[in-house]
């Protein structure tokens, strides 16, 4: 991309022309023949203050820092400052609670469609074609149409954040399963794999004489979400406008049959005692763990733990290729200080050389493909081996649709999720998932209305006696 100022400079060239020009004329018209008055100097205007909001831990910010102060070194007509909040959560609730929108902030897709309706954004679209910028080849139609609403394009792709799993290479050997003729990837550059080549890598894997689980997904409905979706169910009953999940259609019971046979399997997966004395990511750290889900995000995290050899592989295929994750976006304030300005630090943002200079510090799948497919991102020769893993699942990325209400949504069904992995020693499939499908309704069914319970048989026979 590049940021164009060329309308910009001619104007003040053809304005600077017309004052020397008429400067001239005047003093040749002075009746006393001397020199004319010399002229005032002009004074420059002072530059735009644009204040520049993110969230991230002490190396991201740094990077963003890096990549404004770059931006304020080379322009003068406006000037950026960074504010940096801890994560999407704490900048999403300062805007909820009133507080200043920055002019330009990055943001998760999942706040888009409140953003929106408060009219915090404007489109971003024809101002960033006005200068020059490309989207053609540079993003996928999913980045872009995750962003668009109203038929505009609201916010500018940044950065696609596919769930993957991580793996712990000496637990999980492909080598040695492939030598003992168990379901295994085909070579060590083999970056797709079966739900049952997924089971068989966590036995494998598991040691309960070390006490080394084989795998752990979140109870949640984003850890589930890739599963259901690969199985050829489908979370919500609609792509665009759903008034509910859809985890009891049978697609979607069918796909977690079988991803929890596995994942309420005491043996294979942590247990609720590990699970109340670290995180997974914590046993993961300390060689316990075998497999976890996960996204770019752990990279370095994982990269400081002395002696830890991992790398990572796709969401496991139940019949399709799928996963989900979060796409972030940098929007433009409606009430920016000023909208051309604004679009054109966007512009400088997004551009292949600044997005670079952030994803260096490894935490950032771009949504920019030129970068994505470049060695800034996939860093040779340093872990995980198969970086590519990030990229190649954009392709998989199920989008869900536009909500308002997803932390509520997740709020809502959060027991009854959980339930379908920890509640022991038997599960209703057909009942949780049907109370799953209420509790969701609830939140995104303007037009519920709670079911009226059923008399019951004894209850039938007393009104009929009567």
């Amino acid at each position: 991309m590049r940021l164009r100022r060329g309308r910009r400079s001619t104007r003040t060239g053809l304005a600077t022309l017309l004052v020397l020009t008429l400067g001239l004329g005047l003093g040749a018209c002075t009746d006393d023949g001397g020199d004319p008055p010399a002229p005032e100097p002009t004074r420059a205007a002072p530059p735009v203050r644009l204040l520049f909001g993110v969230w991230g831990n002490s190396e991201e910010v740094s990077a963003y820092q890096a990549m404004v102060d770059t931006y304020n070194a080379t322009f003068e007509e406006s000037q950026v400052e960074l504010r940096s909040w801890r994560d999407r959560e704490a900048l999403a609730d300062a805007l909820r609670a009133g507080g200043k929108v920055p002019d330009v902030f990055l943001t998760s897709r999942r706040d888009l469609r409140w953003l929106v309706e408060q009219g915090l954004t404007q489109p971003v679209d024809e101002l960033l074609d006005e200068r020059g910028t490309e989207f053609g080849d540079n993003y996928s139609r999913d980045a872009l149409r995750a962003f668009s609403a109203d038929t505009r394009l609201q916010c500018m792709p940044y950065g696609i954040s596919p769930t993957v799993v991580f793996y712990n290479t000496e637990l999980v050997d492909f080598e040695r399963m492939r030598n003992r003729e168990l379901p295994a990837p085909s070579d060590e550059d083999d970056t797709r794999w079966s739900f049952e080549e997924f089971v068989t890598a966590a036995d494998f894997a598991t040691r309960p004489r070390k006490r080394v689980r084989g795998v752990h997904v979140e109870p949640t409905l984003h850890g589930l979400a890739p599963f259901v979706e690969s199985g050829g169910g489908s979370v919500f009953n609609d792509e665009t406008e759903p008034t509910s999940t859809a985890f009891s259609s049978d697609g979607s019971r069918e796909a977690l049959t079988r991803t929890l046979e596995l994942l309420r399997n005491p043996q294979l997966t942590l247990t609720d005692g590990q699970l109340q004395r670290a995180t997974p990511q914590e046993w993961f750290e300390r060689g316990r763990l075998a497999m976890m889900t996960g996204n770019r995000s752990l990279v370095p995290e994982l990269r400081r733990v002395p002696g830890l050899e991992f790398d990572v592989m796709p969401i496991p295929t139940l019949g399709s290729y799928a996963t989900v994750g979060d796409i972030t976006g940098l929007c433009l304030s409606k009430a920016a200080a000023s909208t051309a300005e604004g679009a054109d630090f966007l512009v400088h943002a997004t551009s292949s050389e600044s997005v670079t200079r952030v994803v260096r510090a490894g935490y950032l799948v771009p949504a920019n493909l030129e970068v994505a497919y470049s060695e800034d991102f996939v860093q040779p020769g340093r872990l995980p081996a198969h970086a590519s893993v990030f990229t190649d699942s954009i392709r998989a990325l199920r989008v869900p649709p536009l909500l308002d209400s997803w932390d509520e949504l997740e709020t809502a069904i959060r027991d009854d999720i959980r339930s379908l992995v920890t509640s022991a020693p038997e599960l209703d499939l057909e009942a949780v998932t049907e109370q799953i499908d209420l509790d969701s309704q609830r939140v995104l069914d303007p037009e519920f209305e709670e079911p009226t319970e059923s008399p019951s048989p004894s209850e039938e026979s007393a009104a009929d006696e009567e």
